[in-house]
């Protein structure tokens, strides 16, 4: 590799990619990715597997999990592949490849921050998850800081305040409620102290839309900050945090068509700055020195790295970048126009069938993601998921969602019933406090949705071909 090419990607604005010579070697599947959206689906890995079914044969499996994680698209495995042996530790090294992956790991953040539509003064933090953002975010609240969730959240977004005070909020029936319960709550609040507002931009078990930037509006007005939940936002709608007006933004990798474990937690630097670092450690600090009296003092950064202690997930926040670029360049209006064509099938097609209950908050004309969950009459929703999977090579998703105030509430159960997140206790037949979800994206081809609606009209109309018990919580086919 050239020292110009070295040069090159130092200084590249916001690249995401690697340098040239690196990148040439996956150029043929990148070209395919570059296609226009509104042709079809973006390629993902994944999309020729080939499952078993337990009737015989086999047949391409239909991956509609993509709320819990989303097939990787193929131009950023691509991507990392090209890359990954030229990765070395970051920030720390002199050698060349210390210094080539210090370039890029810097320039996926700001690679990053462009696609979140960040402030100048933002911080881009790169942690594990949403869940570790949050949770980071939560461990940086000031003293005696007040936090307003409503009870629809992601167990992500719901849990993580154990050391404020919380509120709990109920869950709204419209966007418009969803505004004034927010703004009757924070106009009780004792105003003299910080606060703090989370909420989703799209719900991971309906779908629907939340109305961000009034939340925002209401939030400030009353001198709360808000961090937005984008997990299931981001990988369908362009998210900006200067149009919605949030202070902080938080994501996952593995929603947004990237391969890894990595997460993003994004905005306003202050609190982040004032708080003890997340983890304590090397990359963390600046400076430590011993003092006379034998202990040591320690000299925090004040950039992002302050809460990125140890060695970081390169070539996981590559990826998240490389996600990012190539969304971006796929086009938000066509992979939006295509999903909402998508999401209009599955709903028409669910809406042919009378047992079918769609669950909502909003009602059936609020805007949605691909996210759509919904119960059967007669069946344990576990039991449904299960041949789904075995009879039609279809993955789908059965629980709570790790949702379990919402799925209680939109299936009308008593608070204190006993349900778990994706592991019900009742046998096939039998009711069960949960729902199923199938979810889709830029990945997904027609072909894996019409599979979908014919297997749901078939398993009602005409029963599961195969017999099933409870195994471990789980509903299986049986054997023998």
């Amino acid at each position: 590799m050239s020292a110009a090419t070295s040069a090159a990607a130092r200084t590249a604005p916001a690249a995401a990619s690697a340098p040239a010579s690196v990148v040439a070697a996956s150029s043929a599947e990148a070209s395919a990715a570059d296609a226009p959206a509104a042709c079809g689906p973006l390629p993902v890995l994944g999309r020729d597997v080939t499952v078993p079914l337990v009737t015989g044969g086999e047949v391409i499996y239909a991956a509609l999990d993509y709320a819990a994680s989303a097939p990787a698209l193929q131009r950023v495995w691509d991507d990392v592949a090209a890359y990954a042996p030229y990765y070395g530790s970051v920030h720390r090294g002199a050698g060349y490849l210390s210094q080539l992956s210090t370039d890029l790991f810097e320039n996926a953040r700001r690679t990053v921050a462009d696609f979140l539509g960040c402030r100048a003064d933002d911080q881009v933090v790169f942690t594990r998850s949403t869940t570790d953002s949050l949770n980071l975010l939560a461990a940086a609240l000031p003293a005696d800081c007040q936090v307003f969730v409503f009870e629809t959240e992601h167990h992500a977004s719901l849990l993580p305040w154990r050391d404020a005070r919380v509120t709990y909020l109920d869950a709204p029936r419209t966007p418009a409620e969803a505004v004034t319960t927010l703004e009757r709550a924070l106009a009780a609040r004792d105003p003299h102290g910080p606060a703090l507002v989370c909420v989703t931009g799209a719900s991971n078990v309906t779908g629907e839309l939340w109305p961000v930037q009034e939340l925002a509006a209401a939030a400030h007005a009353h001198g709360a900050r808000i961090v937005l939940d984008a997990a299931q936002l981001a990988p369908h709608h362009p998210v900006s945090v200067q149009d919605l007006d949030v202070d902080w933004v938080a994501f996952s990798g593995h929603k947004l068509y990237a391969p890894f474990g990595a997460g993003v937690l994004a905005g306003r630097a202050d609190w982040l700055r004032a708080a003890d670092p997340y983890l304590a450690g090397g990359g963390a600090s600046r400076r430590v020195t011993r003092r006379t009296d034998g202990g040591v003092d320690v000299e925090w950064h004040d950039s992002a790295a302050r809460h990125e202690a140890g060695s970081p997930n390169v070539i996981g926040a590559y990826s998240i970048a490389a996600a990012c670029k190539a969304l971006t360049e796929a086009g938000f209006d066509a992979l939006v126009a295509r999903e909402e064509y998508l999401i209009a099938k599955v709903r028409a097609g669910l809406a042919e069938v009378p047992e079918v209950r769609v669950l909502s908050l909003f009602g059936d004309d609020a805007p949605r993601v691909g996210v759509i969950s919904f119960v059967v009459e007669g069946w344990n929703s576990s039991h449904f998921a299960a041949a789904l999977s075995a009879e039609y090579g279809i993955g789908v998703r059965d629980g709570l969602f790790c949702a379990h105030p919402l799925v209680r509430t939109l299936l009308g159960s008593d608070p204190g019933t006993q349900g778990e997140c994706g592991a019900p206790e009742a046998a096939p037949g039998e009711k069960s406090l949960n729902a199923i979800r199938v979810s889709f994206g830029a990945g997904t081809p027609d072909e894996h949705v019409e599979r979908f609606v014919t297997a749901v009209r078939e398993l009602v109309r005409e029963g599961a071909k195969w017999r099933y018990r409870t195994e471990d919580g789980r509903c299986v086919p049986a054997v023998g």
